[in-house]
């Protein structure tokens, strides 16, 4: 491109990239640089970034050691691809993560790499769950989203997105999620309807759930919910999966999103921030009794990106090798409650949702946090909703930004929501 060209002709998405682009149609800014938790436009605009890849830049854009090291790997000529070839990245990797997260939890786990996407970690914990147990039915719950390959569709509750399957969606029980029903145990009811014989739900090969449901609306299941859960998938055979693709890594404040819940998942799949530099890497954990896959049975030309096991071992051993990292993220946490209560005190009805630096307001309206999501990005943030109907502003910062950078950009959304609030009362007046 010619030096002199400052600005890109943004035609060129409309005529040649796909209708399926989402995330633009909000956030139409043509982002050319990114530093932490600041992006920057051609112009050099800045925006503050509450987004994070939807949770897969957790230690921000560009972490300066992460970079060195890869820069490092790509100058020496180290790989590029490798397959499941043993490489030295890998064995980094695996050793940090040994070391730093899985032997201080007690977790024996084995770690297995498929393709680079959250669906694919999600598919392959699916397909483990069945082959291992001898069964196929899957017990999912409302709201939860695990992807949108068609097994993953399967246990997605989003109506929009089964929709584009085009096909039926099959295998996957769906049952109540906490607090989903009012007055409904959804854990009591599962095991009411499995040991019934006549319940009508077949035997689960697994039971799968996310203990902090990203893109459903933040709902947060209790650790009382979590553990029935996992009591009743021991006591029907079931194997335990916890989706932590969007809650882990830090999200919710501890490195899984279910420790000090008093489970051990059988399988845990991950994705998203585990590359610590927002490359391509997913991976399942696997109990050793239920890893029964036999050679390439489960496989994918990119079943470990050899550039992410690079920054993925600086990520676990700059953040998590002590506690340092993890009282910061209480501190922030305490934070985002804080300044999220004010924006909650604006909006009638409206309250918080979700569970350490994964939280956010429902607001009650798609269209009132569309709204108030649109005006903080004309003053400079990055955000989006989630939830059913889209009701919920969603704050997912970097889990680096400093405290100032995030009174900034609450600053940003309590601003805008006033404005548009105030905006909606002229109108109905």
């Amino acid at each position: 491109m010619p030096k002199d060209m400052t600005h890109t002709a943004t035609d060129i998405f409309e005529r040649r990239e796909s209708a399926a682009r989402s995330y633009c149609r909000g956030i139409p800014a043509v982002f050319a640089s990114a530093s932490g938790s600041i992006l920057k436009d051609e112009s050099g605009r800045e925006f503050i970034d509450f987004l994070a890849g939807c949770s897969s830049l957790n230690y921000g854009h560009n972490d300066a050691d992460m970079k060195a090291a890869l820069i490092d790997h790509i100058t020496a000529d180290g790989l590029a691809h490798g397959l499941d070839l043993h490489t030295d990245t890998k064995a980094g990797f695996l050793d940090a993560f040994e070391r730093h997260i899985l032997q201080p939890r007690g977790m024996d786990h084995r770690v297995m790499f498929m393709g680079p996407t959250g669906a694919n970690a999600v598919e392959a914990a699916m397909k483990i769950a069945r082959k291992s147990t001898g069964r196929t039915n899957i017990i999912a719950f409302t709201n939860g989203f695990h992807g949108v390959t068609m097994g993953a569709l399967a246990a997605t509750g989003n109506g929009y997105h089964r929709g584009g399957a085009g096909m039926d969606t099959q295998g996957v029980t769906r049952m109540p999620y906490d607090r989903f029903a009012k007055g409904v145990d959804g854990a009591a009811l599962l095991d009411q309807m499995l040991s019934d014989a006549s319940g009508g739900i077949d035997a689960p090969a697994a039971i799968m759930l996310e203990t902090v449901q990203g893109e459903g609306g933040l709902n947060a299941a209790s650790p009382e919910f979590v553990q029935k859960i996992a009591k009743v998938a021991k006591k029907h055979g079931a194997l335990l999966i916890l989706d932590d693709i969007q809650a882990g890594c830090g999200r919710t404040g501890k490195f899984f999103s279910f420790e000090d819940m008093g489970v051990v998942p059988d399988l845990v799949p991950m994705a998203k921030s585990i590359s610590g530099f927002g490359l391509p890497l997913a991976m399942v954990l696997v109990r050793p009794e239920h890893d029964v896959f036999g050679p390439a049975e489960h496989n994918g030309t990119f079943r470990g990106n050899t550039h992410a096991f690079v920054t993925a071992r600086v990520a676990i051993e700059k953040f998590w090798a002590d506690d340092a990292f993890e009282k910061e993220l209480a501190q922030k946490a305490a934070l985002i409650e804080r300044r999220l209560t004010e924006l909650a005190d604006m909006v009638p009805g409206a309250f918080l949702k979700g569970r350490g630096l994964m939280r956010g307001v429902d607001v009650g309206s798609g269209e009132l946090a569309e709204k108030i999501c649109g005006r903080a990005y004309d003053k400079g943030l990055v955000i989006e909703t989630s939830g059913s109907e889209d009701q919920v502003v969603k704050v997912l910062a970097p889990l680096t930004t400093p405290v100032d950078t995030f009174n900034k950009g609450f600053d940003i959304v309590i601003e805008a929501a006033r404005e548009v609030l105030e905006t909606t009362k002229i109108a109905a007046e």
